[in-house]
């Protein structure tokens, strides 16, 4: 299982949100470039980068620091946030992402989405599926849709779409464990998906119990960054 540390970008600093709110931000002093080489140098090999000003303003903003990562490491990053067009793709494609990153498109412009995979491949997407319920989210958790996530799923295993990130909003930035229940069942319902679990990792433990679920990935992001599971812990249990 590939351990996926989440770099969430704002000006250029690393932060975290609590339940997706921008007014309620935490700011990580280290610098992005030197976290990404730290993580290669302890066994990482996957960085998860959230472009939050991209998201907001409807662009990639960050690529600045995209490049910088991509040209002095050879982490494999997936890059969202702001990516609402071809063009947008292909910025941060041409900025060193090896992956795309997207959500709401896939969920609320499913003809587009699917020039996009036939654009660029189904191999170069990380599709990310935020639930409420069961039901899938967008916009930032910010509008609930009525899609449910099994069937959200099955599009995506249709389109060729193999890798799948699917956040409990409820847990994510809480520390509160992951949804182990609800990974179990999208696991036994699609054994082709390759599952990357995000959202309340808190610890070891719940890395080991995502692991023997049968999880392909887990992002990582705020146990991470307070230390609650240590950069050490990489140099021996990552997938290489």
């Amino acid at each position: 299982m590939h351990i996926i540390p989440s770099f969430d970008l704002m000006d250029g600093r690393l932060v975290r949100l609590r339940q997706g709110d921008f007014d309620q931000r935490t700011e990580y002093p280290d610098d992005p470039l030197q976290l990404a080489r730290e993580l290669e140098s302890a066994g990482i090999r996957r960085l998860h980068i959230v472009d939050i000003d991209g998201a907001r303003e409807g662009r990639p903003v960050n690529l600045n620091i995209l490049e910088q990562i991509a040209a002095h490491t050879r982490l494999e990053i997936d890059y969202g946030g702001g990516l609402r067009s071809i063009p947008a793709l292909r910025q941060v494609w041409d900025a060193g992402a090896a992956m795309f990153s997207v959500g709401s498109v896939a969920v609320m412009a499913p003809d587009e989405f699917r020039a996009w995979v036939e654009r660029f491949g189904a191999d170069r997407f990380l599709v990310g599926a935020d639930v409420r319920d069961r039901m899938v989210a967008v916009h930032g958790w910010v509008q609930q849709t009525t899609l449910d996530l099994f069937e959200f799923i099955s599009r995506l295993e249709k389109l060729g779409v193999h890798q799948v990130s699917v956040t409990d909003i409820a847990r994510d930035g809480e520390l509160a464990g992951p949804a182990i229940a609800l990974y179990r069942e999208i696991i036994a319902a699609f054994p082709s998906i390759q599952l990357v679990a995000s959202g309340g990792i808190s610890n070891v433990p719940d890395l080991e119990e995502l692991q023997a679920l049968g999880c392909a990935g887990a992002i990582v992001g705020k146990a991470f960054f307070e230390g609650k599971i240590p950069i050490q812990y990489f140099k021996v249990h990552t997938k290489t």
